[in-house]
């Protein structure tokens, strides 16, 4: 195992990672900051989640019973089902696009910080058993 706190996870040889058994995560995960951190995460990631999924559905359904609909001709031989399909994509990219910004700004600040607390307690640890 490396002497930097930060190191990464490494189990102990029954799943658990070390990182958990730490007095100082149990504080951390109990912390108001850490429910925010979860919170934040979960606005973004339900909501477009289910979105994309009602949407995708959408396509599916329409593409099974919908045919008259999907068949529509728009340009030349481009019809309603090859557009959905393209926005499907799309919409793909968007949403990754919209999580990273979302992450970036929302969550990823928060997480530095807890990471920072947890690093710095065991900062303090080492120097105190040393």
């Amino acid at each position: 195992m490396s002497d930097q706190p930060n190191a990464g996870p490494t189990a102990n040889g029954d799943g658990v990672h070390r990182r958990s058994e730490h007095p100082v995560y149990a504080e951390l995960h109990d912390s108001d900051d850490f429910a925010e951190l979860r919170s934040r995460y979960r606005s973004f990631v339900i909501p477009a989640t289910i979105a994309f999924l009602v949407w995708y559905l959408l396509y599916v359904v329409m593409s099974n019973w919908a045919n008259d609909f999907m068949n529509t001709k728009l340009i030349g031989n481009i019809n309603v089902a090859l557009v959905f399909g393209l926005l499907q994509f799309a919409s793909t990219f968007v949403i990754a696009w919209l999580y990273a910004r979302h992450m970036n700004r929302h969550v990823d600040p928060l997480a530095r910080s807890l990471t920072e607390r947890y690093d710095a307690q065991l900062r303090r640890d080492k120097g105190a058993t040393s």
